[in-house]
């Protein structure tokens, strides 16, 4: 696979970030082949590779950035745990040299669409690569949603929130609400409570071709919706919002030999 044009995300405004970006651009330009540093749109869709330089947090504005022309994503830590971004400063350059001689894997991870509708009018749409989260303010009291699968009644929930997610956010805010760890490349939907109220409520693994629906309930002060930590808006009572499987799936490369259980080992510290 030839690659000429590559998008190159990272966080302008921290400069060692920043830096490593400009060594990046100069790299690529070595190579003949044309950088674009945080580019526009129109431009991005010239693309067809894209390096990330920072935290899964500059990974899923990526994602976000690329729409629905999705190219292969070399994602390199220089953030904090990690998940997403697993090649580091230190492998980047051998990793680069591998992906252009054609030696990496490719990973497909999937994405929900993620609507919001208000007295029966859709309001706003998003699209998440971790996850979709419900969660109260801080002087809230606990919030009441009812969770709906393909239109049949699952619970009703009295928590702190919800956190509807894919299988690559597992390893986000829903591992630290005790939900499980799903494969990456698998097709499905983790349900967690935020605290719940009733301790029978517990996380639930739902196949990725299902339509999971969320009511709210209950009118206790500030209840906000977040996609991917980075984007939502609040909510009122009678919201519905509704998360599903995206058509559009992240392509992230990696060079070969690298593997999902060596991440998991490195960041959980298995072992």
């Amino acid at each position: 696979m030839s690659f000429k044009n590559v998008a190159i995300f990272s966080k302008p405004r921290q400069p060692d970030v920043a830096n490593v970006a400009l060594n990046l651009m100069t790299w690529f330009q070595g190579k003949g082949i044309q950088p674009h540093l945080n580019p526009h749109p129109s431009i991005v869709s010239q693309a067809d590779l894209a390096v990330v330089v920072g935290g899964d947090g500059t990974l899923l504005a990526a994602a976000r950035s690329l729409g629905d022309r999705q190219i292969p994503m070399l994602a390199i830590n220089h953030g904090g745990l990690g998940f997403l971004t697993e090649v580091t400063l230190e492998e980047m350059t051998p990793a680069l040299e591998q992906v252009l001689e054609g030696r990496f894997v490719t990973d497909h991870r999937m994405m929900m669409e993620v609507a919001v509708e208000r007295d029966g009018r859709r309001i706003a749409e998003y699209r998440a690569l971790n996850d979709a989260v419900i969660n109260k303010g801080t002087l809230a009291r606990i919030i009441e949603l009812e969770a709906r699968v393909n239109g049949q009644y699952l619970s009703s929930f009295r928590s702190d929130g919800l956190i509807v997610s894919t299988p690559t956010g597992s390893t986000a805010y829903n591992l630290s609400a005790g939900g499980p760890i799903v494969f990456p490349s698998m097709s499905a939907m983790v349900v967690t409570p935020i605290c719940s109220h009733t301790l029978t409520n517990r996380p639930i693994v739902l196949p990725g071709d299902m339509k999971i629906e969320l009511t709210l309930k209950s009118d206790q002060g500030e209840v906000h919706l977040s996609v991917d930590g980075q984007v939502g808006l609040p909510l009122d009572r009678g919201d519905r919002v509704l998360a599903e499987r995206s058509k559009v799936v992240v392509q992230l490369i990696a060079p070969s030999g690298k593997n999902y259980f060596d991440v998991l080992r490195g960041k959980l510290k298995w072992g």
